[in-house]
């Protein structure tokens, strides 16, 4: 477990590491420019860099923290990666299933293979699952549709980096909205009409808004440290979380 500064989680759970690009909210990867920095350090769990690796000697690390936490799985990589054995995946999950005190969020741009091993592997996603996807631009909103198929207690979906206009979606079945800027020397722009449209549609359709950042790119539309930038949109900060895990709206047409 690493405590992270992630502003929506509290806890970075990684069991595997590395990724390659799936599509355009991939181009600056924050966890690719993390994983050579710890390879150059040293870190043995890098040697690979970036390349696809599981790590299980961190497979029961939540089992060793008593306190309740919110667990983001796989910062540094994707749970549903294409070499990702479902057989692992499996034992992720009993880890999960055998520690209830803890909420594990599992982001994903991997949908397809998620819904193939929910339908095929685990019948019964545990009550402290929260399972999202990105949709970094409207060209990807399809994953919204699969995740919808899954009957988790919460879905989200993280609109970061944002990359271009969402324009109209359908948040039916979604208990969490999550909008952040892109962060880094290449980050592309965000622009504020966009943050906008996501948000008054948030609240159109009684999802949990939380604005995470900025990024490199501030609501005028200038370049500065992400910092400088903040979190503040509509002169506020934006932390709503979904409420306590419930029966989803929307039945699933696998489970």
């Amino acid at each position: 477990m690493k405590r992270t500064k992630i502003e929506w989680t509290e806890a970075t759970w990684n069991p595997s590491v590395g990724c390659n690009k799936v599509s355009a909210g991939c181009k600056f990867c924050y966890a690719e420019v993390m994983a050579k920095r710890l390879k150059a350090m040293g870190n043995k769990d890098y040697e690979g860099g970036f390349r696809f690796k599981i790590l299980r000697h961190r497979l029961e690390d939540p089992l060793r923290t008593r306190k309740p936490t919110k667990f983001f799985v796989n910062s540094m990589s994707d749970l549903f990666h294409e070499k990702m054995p479902y057989e692992f995946l499996d034992e992720i999950f009993k880890v999960i299933e055998n520690t209830p005190r803890h909420i594990y969020q599992i982001l994903t741009k991997r949908d397809e293979i998620m819904l193939d091993y929910f339908s095929r592997r685990l019948r019964r996603i545990p009550q402290n699952v929260w399972l999202g996807v990105t949709v970094e631009n409207s060209k990807v909103k399809d994953r919204i549709d699969t995740l919808r198929q899954i009957n988790a207690a919460i879905r989200f979906i993280s609109f970061e980096p944002l990359i271009d206009s969402i324009g109209a979606v359908d948040l039916t079945g979604i208990q969490w909205a999550i909008v952040g800027g892109e962060s880094g020397a290449n980050a592309r722009p965000i622009k504020q009409n966009w943050v906008d449209e996501i948000f008054q549609q948030c609240k159109q359709q009684e999802v949990a808004f939380f604005f995470k950042q900025w990024g490199t790119w501030g609501a005028d539309e200038k370049k500065r440290n992400k910092k400088a930038n903040g979190r503040l949109f509509r002169g506020k900060l934006w932390d709503e979380y979904p409420k306590a895990a419930e029966k989803s709206k929307v039945q699933s047409t696998l489970f």
